[in-house]
């Protein structure tokens, strides 16, 4: 299970030329699965994301959760992360896990975060999205679960 978190001022999905998800001050979180993930990687991974300091305390210092002030999170799911592309040039996605599979674990994923009482947006799973991002810093961080 991956994540790439993103500090961003603000980050949207449109589906189709329509707007369908939006946050200001937050996280925009890619989410992965792959096979053989849990839940327990699910909870580890909303619980470290959740209580990440990466926001800017009054002496500039990251010190401060999403949590801490007040932010927002818009979770898209992404398979790609799941992509090997260590031999040859085009990606491998045998690790991903199943799309069904995978979908009950990023809609628990998205659950387990809202119980953490942070503000969830996110976009459609499987469906085709732009995503749009203001990146705050930049600060990006990839993080992935601790096998079980």
């Amino acid at each position: 299970m991956k994540a790439v978190i993103q500090r961003v001022k603000n980050a949207s999905v449109t589906i189709d030329d329509e707007l369908f998800s939006s946050i200001n001050k937050g996280y925009l979180v890619l989410f992965g699965v792959e096979k053989g993930d849990t839940k327990e990687q699910a909870d580890w991974l909303c619980n470290k994301i959740s209580n990440l300091r990466c926001f800017s305390d009054e002496n500039g210092k990251m010190n401060l959760s999403i949590k801490d002030v007040q932010g927002e999170m818009l979770i898209v799911s992404q398979f790609t992360l799941c992509g090997d592309i260590k031999k040859g040039t085009r990606p491998s996605f045998d690790n991903a896990m199943k799309p069904d599979d995978a979908n009950m674990m990023y809609e628990y994923f998205v659950s387990k975060t809202k119980e953490q009482n942070i503000p969830v947006k996110t976009g459609v799973f499987a469906a085709h999205m732009e995503v749009n991002l203001l990146n705050d810093g930049p600060v990006t961080f990839i993080i992935e679960a601790p096998k079980v």
